[in-house]
């Protein structure tokens, strides 16, 4: 039996935990997963929890292999020289390996007011500060909600039909991932519901007060809850530990997920950067690079050269309250098809695939190794990219 290979995994969701659980597979390896919160929070349940239809938190014991220990602490550094990182807590833990899958948070709004007055929805105190603010809001209130992405449709929907008056501004169009098909179902969904859609140039947010919103266009609208979904930003924990990042923070890696300052870091989800060209952000993402990222340690422990990504997003499925949905379908390379499902098959749809992530944790941790998604080619598309990348860099020297 070969020496013991600590890995430690920063980030306890969808791609930590998918790749602690898979890293058990080995007898010699030891995983510890760090992650502020006790419990695994289902972030694309985060609107239900925010309308007090979902709790949205799982405990480990049910994701979790019992082989992965679980400190609940904040990395606050990475120290790569001497392979530690360090806690908020003062300790410090060594590692062999590392695994990089702290995800991400709302975008920080550079727009007066917003980050006094708006509230986000993109963690579980998030969501439960915007719960709290509802419940002391009148029935009647009206309520905006800015960003018109998954985050913000799914919102906006879930509280219309509670009965809230919703105004949802797109800053753009609604929906923009969507096919004009799949856009238009959901326009005809948000309608029925009473959610007040504003697109383009004008509903684009100056300014948000205590009570109200200044768009571009020069109007203001009352607002006694703001709720802001606009973008995504990622912790700034790789930068401030010196590694190489993107502009947004995400610590870049090769096709393999490995650092490009360090073979012992591996990144996955909505952290990881690979070659400059990161995937969409969301679990249908993070769950298969975490698997990757996991493959990508043994590999390298096993002195092999690991695989590469592949690239396979299928669609996007939207909640749109608890009556109605959509699934867009994709093609491999994630460009919207026309074809879409929404009414009442679209929500059970989404609801199951709600569970299913869940449930591929789960099983991952019972029986690791049994994940294979990620191995499954998302087509030619991504190594195109790639090589007309490699193209332009030639030219330009």
């Amino acid at each position: 039996m070969s020496a013991n290979i600590d890995v430690v995994v920063i980030g306890g969701g969808y791609a930590g935990v998918m790749a602690a659980n898979r890293l058990t597979q080995r007898d010699n390896v030891s995983v510890t997963l760090i992650n502020p919160r006790a419990g695994f929070v289902e972030r694309i349940r985060l609107h239900q929890a925010a309308a007090g239809n979902y709790d949205a938190v799982t405990e480990y014991q049910r994701v979790l292999s019992e082989r992965v220990r679980v400190v609940v602490d904040t990395v606050s550094r990475i120290d790569a020289g001497v392979r530690a990182v360090e806690l908020e807590s003062g300790g410090t833990l060594g590692y062999d390996y590392l695994v990089y899958a702290v995800g991400s948070a709302g975008a920080r709004p550079n727009v007066p007011g917003a980050d006094r007055f708006a509230y986000p929805v993109a963690t579980l105190e998030d969501a439960r500060r915007l719960r709290a603010a509802l419940a002391l809001a009148p029935a009647e209130a009206p309520v905006t909600v800015v960003g018109a992405g998954p985050t913000g449709i799914e919102t906006a929907a879930e509280l219309a039909e509670q009965g809230r008056r919703v105004t949802l501004l797109c800053g753009g169009v609604l929906g923009p991932y969507l096919h004009a098909r799949g856009r238009r179902a959901v326009a005809r969904r948000l309608a029925k519901l009473g959610v007040t859609v504003l697109e383009g140039g004008e509903s684009r947010v100056t300014e948000v007060g205590r009570d109200t919103v200044r768009l571009g266009g020069g109007h203001t609208l009352s607002s006694a809850v703001t709720i802001w979904t606009a973008g995504f930003g990622v912790p700034e924990l790789a930068r401030r530990s010196g590694l190489h990042t993107d502009a947004a923070g995400r610590l870049l890696t090769d096709e393999t997920l490995t650092s490009v300052d360090d073979d012992r870091i591996v990144a996955a989800g909505d952290s990881a950067a690979p070659s400059e060209l990161p995937l969409r952000m969301s679990c249908q993402a993070a769950i298969p690079l975490g698997a990757r990222a996991a493959d990508t340690v043994l590999s390298r422990i096993d002195g092999e050269q690991p695989e590469t990504l592949n690239q396979l997003l299928v669609g996007q499925g939207l909640s749109l309250g608890r009556e109605g949905g959509l699934v867009q379908l994709a093609h491999r390379n994630d460009v919207a098809l026309w074809f879409h499902l929404d009414g009442r098959l679209a929500a059970k749809v989404k609801e199951y695939v709600c569970r299913s992530t869940v449930e591929y944790l789960a099983c991952e941790g019972a029986k690791p190794g049994s994940f294979g998604m990620h191995k499954v080619s998302g087509g030619h598309q991504r190594a195109r990219l790639l090589a007309a990348r490699r193209a332009e860099a030639l030219v330009a020297r």
